[in-house]
């Protein structure tokens, strides 16, 4: 190899970074023992910044375009260098390129659960999970705080401190949020309004540019769960009054058939069921209605109980109550045909 060939070897005419590689952020341009020639050119595309660190400290940060490298194009670099005139040496910086591309469709989720304080529910533990994208905005910034000197810097490397960021940020800002978890799992818009601004903030910190953050899902672990779903059930049955018990005892009867069709005897022994059911919403809806009624003036007039009904009222009820279950298609003719037969045998022997 000749000397020229050598010395040729040793300049850098073109700096430019082709991102040839997904998920780097950050590329340091290869130096070694290479300096970049006066009059060399700089290409830096859409979507890219170019900064030059000169001794450890940031000289020039370059936007896209091209750009040829002079004293005029490098005032911070010459003024560090005290080039007081025109230098015609080569002379040699590190280049760092960054990508700024938004880094889109990136997942976020608690591994463990969060916990925050509910107006409703006291201290309650949350987990939620979603979808974030984000660029890096600040260089500068970048650099100094998370990419340094390495030769190159992914996107897996930024967003493990990311994480971080993110569930601490999370923690604070629901904590302080005081939204009730139930309007947050009713609407994860709401719950990603409270968050977004506060992790915008964070981020911003570091270089990074916060551009969607959306809330998929948030729930409570499972056992709290159960916990939740004790006390909603406790409270519909607590709510129900004179007017929504007629209801909740249809409800129960209905829900209580397919059980009892796994039961020994099958369908056939409903008959009893029904009759018992029937007489007990009927001294509920009573000993309710009484409750809720206002006292008569005059005592001496209240209505006697009801005489029982003769055995055979009793039977022909409770073939009514099959029809109307038939017809509305709870249970089946067969079911029908042979429940009916049983009442039947009753009213004739």
């Amino acid at each position: 190899m000749g000397l020229g060939s050598f010395i040729k070897k040793q300049f850098i005419d073109v700096l430019q970074w082709t991102e040839d590689t997904e998920g780097v952020l950050a590329w340091r341009f290869p130096m070694t023992d290479m300096e970049i020639q006066n009059g060399g050119v700089l290409v830096v595309r859409e979507s890219q910044v170019a900064v030059f660190v000169n001794e450890g400290q940031i000289a020039d940060v370059f936007g896209p375009g091209t750009h040829t490298l002079t004293t005029q194009t490098l005032p911070l670099l010459t003024n560090l260098k005290n080039w007081d005139k025109l230098f015609d040496s080569p002379f040699k910086s590190d280049v760092y390129f960054f990508s700024t591309r938004v880094q889109t469709g990136r997942k976020w989720g608690t591994q463990q659960p969060i916990t925050i304080r509910d107006k409703d529910f006291d201290m309650i533990r949350v987990r939620a999970f979603g979808m974030y994208s984000y660029r890096v905005a600040d260089p500068r910034k970048f650099y100094t705080e998370l990419s340094g000197t390495r030769e190159e810097y992914t996107r897996d490397n930024v967003e493990e401190q990311l994480r971080g960021i993110l569930m601490a940020t999370m923690a604070s800002s629901l904590g302080g949020a005081k939204v009730a978890f139930l309007d947050m799992a009713a609407n994860q818009a709401l719950m990603a309004q409270e968050v977004r601004g506060d992790l915008a903030d964070a981020f911003a910190r570091y270089g990074i540019g916060l551009d969607e953050f959306n809330v998929a899902s948030v729930s409570l672990p499972e056992e709290l769960q159960a916990a939740l779903d004790e006390r909603i059930s406790a409270g519909m049955k607590g709510g129900l009054s004179a007017d929504k018990l007629s209801g909740f005892t249809k409800f129960q009867t209905a829900t209580a058939i397919p059980l009892a069709a796994q039961n020994e005897g099958g369908i056939a022994g409903i008959g009893a069921g029904l009759g018992a059911g029937v007489m007990l919403g009927q001294a509920m809806g009573q000993a309710v209605g009484s409750t809720l009624a206002p006292a008569s003036s005059h005592p001496a007039t209240a209505a006697a109980p009801a005489a029982a009904a003769p055995a055979e009222d009793g039977i022909e009820a409770r073939l009514e109550k099959l029809k109307g279950l038939l017809d509305k298609g709870l249970i089946s003719a067969a079911d029908y045909d042979s429940a009916k037969s049983e009442l039947l045998k009753k009213l004739i022997g």
